[in-house]
């Protein structure tokens, strides 16, 4: 009977603690990083339901739960967590970073996967230091921070393009950027992104996992992740920062004694100044950089929302470059059913641009090169005899206007407007088995207005007022239906997918252009010209795509991939039309084996090997392959009879196909002493084939050339990533460091018909860059400089072919763009509430040729020139450097080696010191986090490079800007940046 008693005590003890484990109670918690910063908006989720909640700004939260319940905890940049109740009423919990977690999830195309299980190069930028630097573009983040991937500012003109290559240029004239997805939708330009939404930036690198995108991927695939809203109590960010910027060297020019003394020696008439003028003080002046956001976040369980307003205002250094953007964004993701989910997506951004002419000599009127060029012996304003004002003039050459008439003279400016966006409805019809359909725009509205009057400077008085403007729209639609299959038993775990797109774009652009104005230049539209000429075009082109991929591991360690894609294009002939892109990895998590579960020291170790084809048509002209006829206006007849009809320029080529590139990849992954320290290393081979090229015809033919497949070129490189984590002690004190460099070999191997092309042409001397087998892109061309000769005071130019003459034939190699090596070093030093960071950044081995000491070294004309000039050649014997004064004789300053400088440098990029209040004065404040920021960017350069920046490059809007590397001509330089900033959360 007692025995029976004691039975029926613990069963009634033990119904009541279930009883007990399963009744809801009341837990509040708090969620912080290691720092002891709180983290607002933290997903919490009872594990197994649909139940949870978000932490509050101040990163409390209250969520009612069983006793015996688990909490799911993720965040973005954050490991998740499992965290027991265990009957507790008060939790406090430390999320840990993602960067050395081999469960963090990293966004590939059409999908995500788990970092450890990954068998191809994808690199994962961290993107946590956005909101503490002058950033407007996403390429600016990709700065030094990821391994093969080259990020450079080709101009400082606000919002001018970055350049990005990854693992090299792959393409002389069809295109060397990769494609950038956002949120789903395909797009070549981000420059109207709000970095500020950014939540998560991926680069797939290699071919393997870029083929997912097929015929646009053969310069790698950037994926854009924006932030989304979680449920919870709203979120409000308010994030802003003011700068000003100047520029980080300055070139010294001859002042006016010294100017005459020139002038004199070239045999000028030398003029009395009646007042003088330093350009480069007029010219380089003090820019400001102002950035305002405001986001708001939230939702319940079933609907959760992300909206974010910016304005960034960016003045240049240079008058009046302006860079103007409003960005509004709304995230929105709604559970229409639980197994039907709405997630939306759009962005509109407002840009107000002025640009300034550079890129060109100051006979030409350009700003950069008119402020080294110009004479200091006259002033801004001159008198015509009409006694109007107007710009001065170079005394010595007519026409030649002084730098601010390039400055202040045009009235001119440009404004787009554009909205990106997607809906995309996701229906699980199984727990495996889900649907996904996407539509997405893409919508641009240009416009583009200038007027030059009549009166201030020499175009303008040339053509009694000019005016030019232009229009344009252009549409792209995007349509996706994918179907994702995911299934995991045992140890083994499937996911496929397979999938159909189509993609579209309609453009249209008008442009006008008018001369002879009214003497009143009051009006300055067209409608005022007198004579005004104008032309329209439009055009379409259409992308039909199939795609499938197969994921498969076993526990993790046995690891496959392959995928498949293929489009067709509207834009080559039915024969090329469709292109087969197809690529397999697989990888071996070495560290799962059981002979290595053993060493502690250990954390990870995965071998990875992958290949792949990529293509590429993004470069070429819609209607390339037919060839369409021109109308030429003729004199009207009687009775009309229309324009005339004149064949294209290019000859029509149906052969023509895509740009292919196949890669092989080779990779390992390293994770040692519980992540502390991590290694990656990538070997590739990466080869294009059906390089498109112009091949001109000879003087005689119907057509000037034909672009036709006419070559391949090779990339060969190898890429390291170390990241260690240097001190993280108890007492907040915490020190990581990431670093990577890159090697790569690119050369041209193969070239049909045409052997040699040749590109860059600076006024009134040869071209600077040669295309030409077994050479890299971006290789100088010309003559060789054996320097002064003492006796004559010209140039010694090498004769290379040894005829005993100097001619054309005796040009040769002088050098390239390519580096040998590029590098980044980002540092981040934690203690407490401070923080320090800086970001290194180098390139290594590559050449830049200056062609602007053409003309501030090239004694050839009235130009002003640097103070190098002062130690040229005079007197017979004098041993120098630089040659004699020549009026009109453009001899010693030839395309040469002379001009070939080292373009290698280091530089920081950016140096943050940021303080966070502490959370007892946050709470008085009602405030959830309040930072405080100092940020210098380019703060400083290390190079010998002469001119004002050696990243600079002339040509990099040029149509074949993968070869045309490395050419500084009058280029508007980067600025040194010191920026005030303050991110508020509550």
């Amino acid at each position: 009977m007692k025995k029976r008693g004691t039975f029926l005590t613990a069963l009634l003890l033990a119904l009541w603690s279930f009883a007990m484990a399963q009744q809801d109670i009341t837990v509040k918690g708090h969620v912080q990083d290691k720092q002891g910063n709180s983290l607002p908006g933290v997903s919490i989720k009872i594990k197994g339901t649909t139940k949870g909640t978000a932490s509050q700004p101040d990163g409390n939260f209250t969520i009612q739960a069983a006793a015996n319940a688990v909490l799911e905890l993720s965040y973005v940049g954050y490991e998740p967590q499992d965290v027991a109740v265990g009957g507790r009423t008060q939790i406090n919990i430390t999320l840990s970073d993602t960067k050395t977690d081999l469960g963090e999830v990293v966004v590939i195309g059409y999908g995500t996967q788990k970092k450890k299980d990954v068998t191809t190069a994808v690199v994962a930028v961290d993107t946590r230091d956005i909101t503490e630097r002058p950033i407007t573009q996403t390429a600016a983040a990709l700065q030094g921070k990821a391994a093969g991937v080259q990020v450079t500012q080709p101009s400082g003109k606000p919002g001018a393009a970055f350049s990005v290559r990854v693992r090299g240029a792959t393409s002389v004239q069809a295109g060397n950027e990769p494609l950038y997805v956002i949120d789903g939708v395909p797009t070549t330009d981000t420059r109207d992104l709000n970095t500020n939404d950014i939540a998560s930036i991926t680069v797939l690198k290699d071919a393997s996992s870029a083929a997912i995108y097929g015929a646009r991927a053969s310069n790698g695939v950037v994926l854009i992740t924006t932030k989304r809203g979680r449920s919870g109590d709203a979120v409000i960010n308010f994030n802003t920062y003011y700068g000003v910027s100047k520029i980080g060297k300055k070139i010294n020019v001859l002042n006016p004694n010294q100017y005459n003394d020139l002038m004199s020696e070239m045999g000028f008439n030398v003029v009395t100044p009646t007042t003088t003028t330093n350009w480069l003080d007029e010219v380089f002046q003090t820019g400001q950089n102002q950035n305002y956001q405001l986001s708001a976040s939230g939702g319940s369980e079933k609907s959760q929302y992300f909206i974010s307003g910016a304005y960034t205002k960016d003045d240049g250094m240079v008058k009046p470059a302006q860079y103007n953007r409003r960005v509004f964004r709304a995230n929105l993701d709604n559970q229409l059913k639980p197994w039907m989910k709405l997630t939306t997506n759009i962005s509109y951004s407002n840009v107000d641009l002025q640009d300034v002419k550079d890129n060109a000599n100051a006979g030409r009127n350009a700003a950069i090169l008119g402020a080294l060029n110009a004479p200091p012996i006259i002033g801004i304003y001159e008198t015509d005899a009409e006694g109007r004002r107007r710009y001065t003039m170079n005394p010595y050459k007519s026409g030649w206007d002084n730098p601010l008439a390039a400055i202040e003279g045009p009235t001119q400016g440009t404004k787009d407007n554009r909205v990106l966006g997607n809906a995309a409805l996701d229906i699980n019809f199984t727990k495996d088995l889900k649907f996904r359909t996407n539509y997405g725009i893409d919508y641009a509205n240009h416009k583009y207005d200038y007027y030059l009057d009549y009166i201030m400077t020499t175009p303008g008085r040339l053509d009694h007022g000019y005016a030019n403007s232009q229009r344009y729209n252009t549409m792209t639609w995007l349509w996706e239906n994918t179907l994702n299959y995911d299934k995991s038993w045992k140890k083994n775990n499937l996911s496929a997918l397979a999938g159909v797109t189509s993609q579209k774009n309609n453009y249209d652009v008008t442009n006008q252009t008018g001369r002879d104005f009214p003497a009143d230049p009051t009006v300055k539209t067209l409608n005022a010209a007198n004579q005004i000429v104008g032309d329209t075009y439009e055009s379409q082109w259409f992308l039909m795509s199939y795609l499938a991929r197969v994921m498969y591991n076993y526990d993790s360690k046995y690891l496959l991939t392959v995928n498949f894609r293929a489009d067709g294009s509207s834009k080559l002939d039915k024969k090329h039309k469709w292109g087969y892109f197809p690529s397999v990895s697989a990888g071996w998590r070495i560290s799962a084996e059981p002979f290595l579960r053993e060493v502690k020291a250990i954390s990870d170790l995965k071998l990875r090997a992958g290949w792949g084809q990529n293509g590429n048509v993004e470069g070429l002209s819609p209607y390339a392959s037919l060839g369409l006829n021109n109308f030429v206006r003729q004199t009207p007849t009687s009775p009309l009879s229309g324009p005339g009809i004149a064949p294209p320029e290019y000859a029509p080529n149906p052969d023509l196909r895509w740009e292919t590139t196949t890669q092989t990849n080779v990779g390992i992954d390293l994770s040692l002493f519980d992540s502390r320290l991590t290694f990656s290393a990538d070997a590739y081979i990466k080869r294009t084939n059906d390089l498109l090229l112009r091949v001109q015809f000879p003087g005689a033919a119907d057509y000037d050339y034909i672009l036709r497949n006419s070559g391949s070129l090779e990339n060969k490189g190898l890429e390291f990533l170390v990241s260690t984590v240097n001190f993280d002690k108890k007492d907040g004190l915490r020190w990581s460091t990431d670093f990577n460099i890159a090697f790569n070999r690119n050369r041209i191997t193969r070239l049909e018909l045409a052997k040699v092309y040749n590109y860059a042409a600076v006024e009134n001397r040869d071209n600077i860059i040669t295309l030409r087998e077994g050479l890299p892109l971006g290789t100088f061309y010309g003559y060789v400089s054996e320097g002064v000769d003492p006796e004559t005071g010209d140039l010694i130019y090498k004769d290379v072919n040894e005829d005993g003459k100097v001619t054309p034939t005796d040009r040769t190699i002088l050098g390239n763009a390519q580096p040998a090596f590029t590098y980044g070093m980002n540092n981040n030093l934690t203690y407490k509430n401070w923080n320090f960071s800086f970001l290194l950044q180098g390139s290594q081995g590559n050449e830049v040729f200056n062609a602007s000491r053409m003309e501030t070294e090239g004694l050839y004309d009235s130009k002003n020139q640097s103070t190098e000039v002062l130690r040229r050649w005079k007197t017979p014997g004098q041993v120098t450097d630089i040659p004699r004064a020549t009026n009109g004789d453009v001899t010693n300053s030839r395309t040469s080696s002379r001009f070939v400088e080292n373009g290698s440098f280091l530089r920081m990029k950016s140096a943050t010191l940021s303080y966070n209040l502490p959370q007892d004065a946050l709470s008085a404040l009602r405030l959830s986090k309040l930072m405080v920021y100092a940020t210098a960017q380019n703060l400083f350069t290390i190079t010998k490079y002469k001119g004002f920046d050696p990243e600079v490059n002339a040509y990099a809007g040029d149509a074949a800007n993968g070869v045309t590397l490395g050419i500084d001509y009058g280029t508007y330089p980067v600025a040194r940046t010191f920026v005030l900033g303050l991110n508020l959360s509550f």
